[in-house]
């Protein structure tokens, strides 16, 4: 296994590769102005393989500290962001203050997170430890978690749904039982012959699904609209290219799991 580094302004990268794979540690400092966060959105698709994403992100959000009774700007980025990587924020094991104030005015607050992925076994095991913080300001954290020596890909033929190519395949469908001999369906074998309905079938599949490669970060509810927007983004760099992306994200998932849960209610009968 071969360790590189990589340092880009207040981001530590660390990328792990071994003959198949490559895991990336991410250590982040976020300032005041975000360059973090901005970074972060440039580089998503490249760092599809993070298994840990964790630093002082300088953002008070309600979300994770009960003190703040007040949500940031910058939080909806920083979880659109993590879920791009297929990191959720995990909670502590002993929750509490990660920075403690220095002077009596302010309070102690959470800013210190771990971002992770919901099947790795460090998540929601992570350990505050303000007892051994000594003149530092913030609490050392420590976690554990699982590093993958081989990425298994499952490559599989399939047909994108409401797509042109759904379209098309049953388009070829109809058109070839539309198009099949029934002048000799007098006997048993005669049908059998005239109704070939498996190579009709196989005959629409070749001709228009593609092959996808499956992995553990592939998401079900993504869409062109979340492909298309994403590279204007990563061509522009324009932050509302960046909230045109966002939107879409989140509709493609309310889309996706709306449909979901439908199938769900309709399959037992009850909500």
């Amino acid at each position: 296994m071969r360790l590189d580094i990589v340092n880009h302004r207040d981001i530590n990268i660390l990328a792990f590769h071994s003959d198949r794979n490559t895991n990336f540690i991410i250590n982040i400092y976020s300032n005041s102005n975000q360059t973090a966060l901005h970074f972060l959105r440039q580089n998503t698709i490249n760092l599809d393989n993070a298994i840990i994403m964790t630093g002082d992100f300088n953002i008070r959000d309600s979300d994770w500290d009960p003190l703040v009774h007040h949500y940031s700007i910058h939080t909806d980025d920083l979880l659109t962001i993590a879920d791009s990587l297929g990191l959720e924020l995990s909670p502590s094991s002993n929750p509490g203050p990660t920075r403690f104030a220095d002077n009596l005015r302010d309070s102690n607050s959470v800013l210190d997170l771990v971002f992770i992925p919901p099947d790795n076994l460090g998540f929601g095991k992570q350990i505050l430890h303000p007892e051994i913080r000594r003149l530092s300001d913030h609490v050392p954290i420590t976690v554990e978690v699982g590093i993958h020596s081989t990425n298994i890909d499952i490559n599989r033929w399939s047909i994108k749904k409401d797509s042109e190519e759904k379209k098309n395949f049953i388009s070829s469908i109809i058109t070839d039982v539309k198009n099949l001999d029934m002048s000799n369906i007098g006997t048993k074998d005669g049908l059998e012959n005239s109704v070939q309905l498996k190579t009709t079938f196989d005959h629409a599949w070749i001709n228009n699904s593609k092959l996808k490669r499956i992995t553990k970060h592939s998401k079900e509810w993504w869409n062109t609209e979340c492909s298309d927007s994403l590279n204007r983004y990563q061509t522009s760099g324009d932050i509302q290219h960046w909230k045109e992306f966002k939107t879409n994200v989140c509709l493609a998932k309310r889309i996706f799991f709306d449909e979901k849960i439908q199938e769900i209610a309709m399959s037992n009968k009850r909500p």
